[in-house]
């Protein structure tokens, strides 16, 4: 069984249905990796034309908000929601909010190995915990290290992870799936697709993704 989930690294909501995600596969007596289940992760990026360099945090959120006052509300709702999940989100520790294309790279990088959910893992904690820019390499490249990523398929002259993100490397490939899930109809973030079957949209609750699961596996 598969369970595709379209996410991306800046995305609060994310985190917390990364955590539920995990919550509903106990439910359900699973493991990512065992029990013939596999999550894999796709691209979205919610800031798809956002600048290689990132922008200034402030900014970006009165850009996107159009007020403090509007943006500490709506993140206020989103630390209640992550404290019932044990996540401590520290926002104020973010000082950029980083274009994530190479924070995708990685994760399709890890994920030939087996390494996705430990490297979204490690992206979500070093953003929204830590505070670091996830767009910067030397950042990517210690979470990598970190989550045990191995360099397969990837063009002879890389030897590290660093020529990884320095190169082009599948650059290409997560534009592509980046427009793909936009033409398919997502919008938002997260997005669960259980099995090629049933889909999902939003951080839903434990239970509601365990009867999904539960649904999907009597029909696979």
């Amino acid at each position: 069984m598969f369970i595709d989930v379209y996410s991306d690294p800046v995305c609060p909501w994310c985190f917390i249905g990364h955590k539920r995600l995990a919550t509903a596969l106990d439910m359900a007596g699973l493991s990512d990796g065992k029990d013939g289940l596999a999550v894999r992760w796709q691209v979205f990026q919610l800031n798809p034309t956002m600048a290689a360099g990132g922008m200034d945090r402030k900014a970006y959120l009165s850009a996107k908000f159009g007020s403090p006052v509007r943006a500490q509300s709506v993140y206020g709702t989103i630390h209640s929601e992550g404290t019932r999940e044990g996540i401590a989100f520290a926002f104020d520790r973010i000082k950029r909010t980083p274009n994530t294309l190479d924070a995708h790279r990685l994760m399709r990088l890890a994920s030939r190995s087996g390494r996705g959910s430990s490297v979204a893992e490690g992206l979500f904690f070093a953003y929204f915990l830590e505070g670091r820019d996830i767009g910067d390499h030397g950042v990517l490249s210690g979470i990598g290290q970190t989550s045990g990523i191995e360099l397969i398929d990837t063009a002879p002259e890389i030897l590290s992870l660093s020529d990884y993100l320095a190169s082009s490397e599948d650059a290409d490939d997560v534009r592509r799936e980046d427009a793909a899930a936009r033409a398919r109809g997502i919008s938002g973030v997260p997005f669960y697709v259980f099995d090629e079957r049933l889909s999902i949209s939003g951080a839903q609750s434990p239970e509601v993704l365990a009867r999904a699961i539960e649904l999907a596996n009597q029909y696979s």
